[in-house]
C-alpha cells in the first residue's frame, strides 16, 4: 500500500502469493492426554501418538518438546522442524477424524537430516493407521 496516497500498489507481473492453510493444532492439555492414551510409534528423532477421534474433521496436529531436549532456544528448533516436516507429509497422509502429536527427543530432532525425518514420519503414520 502506497502510504503517501493511500492506495495499493502491484508488482506487475508478479504471481499471487501462495496460500497457505495451517492445519489445525491442538492446544488444550485434554487432547494431549487423550492422544497419549492412544497408538504409538517411535522413530529416530521423534515419538509419534495417533488417535482416532470418530469423526469427519480434518486432523488435528500437537507438537511437544520437554526440557530434556534443551533450553529454550532448541526445544523451540526442535518443534519448528516437527512443524515443517508435519507440514510436508500431512497433507498427503493424515487421516480426517485423527489427532497426532509429535514429541521431540533430545539431540536427535535437531540434528537428524531433514530427509531422513520425513521418511520417518512417513514410516510411523503408517504403523499407528495399520
Amino acid at each position: 500500500m502506497n502510504a503517501e496516497a493511500g492506495q495499493k500498489t502491484e508488482t506487475a507481473g508478479a504471481p499471487p502469493a501462495a496460500v497457505f492453510v495451517r492445519p489445525d493444532r491442538m492446544r488444550k492439555r485434554a487432547d494431549f492426554l487423550r492422544a497419549a492414551q492412544a497408538r504409538r510409534a517411535s522413530a529416530p528423532a521423534f515419538s509419534l501418538q495417533g488417535r482416532d477421534r470418530g469423526d469427519s474433521a480434518p486432523p488435528r496436529l500437537g507438537f511437544t518438546c520437554s526440557k530434556k531436549v534443551g533450553n529454550s532456544v532448541a526445544r523451540n528448533r526442535a518443534r519448528r522442524r516437527l512443524r515443517e516436516i508435519a507440514r510436508q507429509v500431512m497433507p498427503a497422509l493424515g487421516r480426517p477424524g485423527w489427532d497426532y502429536v509429535l514429541i521431540g527427543r533430545p539431540d536427535l530432532t535437531a540434528t537428524r537430516q531433514f530427509a531422513l525425518m520425513v521418511e520417518d514420519l512417513r514410516r510411523a503414520l503408517a504403523k499407528v493407521h495399520g
